[in-house]
């Protein structure tokens, strides 16, 4: 008997579509859970994909829960920074599940920036897996004042005038 997890599952494409590519910036932590990728072009800001690999996969054959809603987070994240140069933090975050990701599929996830204020930003985001809404998710981000970790710029070399 062969499960969708199995081999037959596992012969699914490996390959990323069209218009999406490797980060310019990834965190360990995306490091650890991808590789994802980014949408590249007109119309798909806040967009991120992953194709579901074995380290995805829990005891029921699907996608770990776990999983989708850091995809989700990541996928709203990158919204936020796309609304402003420093990003946000996650202040709050929902999720409903609505349906199984399988080993093989690719995962893809969308964010809207809803409604801004001077400290926080509120998003939405849906999660696809092969065209078929799996999760929803809204979120509450702060922003930040400025880049924080890898992703900050480098600061400017010192020099003798700022003596």
């Amino acid at each position: 008997m062969t499960t969708t997890h199995g081999k037959a599952a596992r012969q699914r494409s490996t390959e990323v579509p069209a218009g999406f590519v490797p980060p310019r910036v990834a965190s360990a932590y995306a490091g650890l859970v991808g590789p994802v990728y980014e949408g590249q072009g007109q119309g798909v800001e806040g967009r991120r994909g992953f194709r579901v690999t074995d380290k995805h996969i829990n005891r029921a054959g699907i996608v770990h829960g776990g999983m989708l809603m850091s995809f989700a987070d990541m996928v709203m994240g990158r919204g936020v920074r796309e609304a402003g140069p420093a990003g946000g933090v996650t202040v709050r975050m929902t999720t409903d599940f609505l349906g199984p990701a399988h080993h093989g599929d690719w995962v893809e996830g969308l964010a809207r920036v809803t409604r801004t204020t001077r400290t926080l930003l509120y998003v939405d985001a849906e999660i696809t897996a092969n065209g078929r809404l799996i999760l929803t998710a809204s979120g509450i981000f702060r922003r930040l004042r400025r880049q924080h970790g890898p992703a900050a710029p480098a600061p400017a070399p010192d020099t003798a005038a700022d003596r």
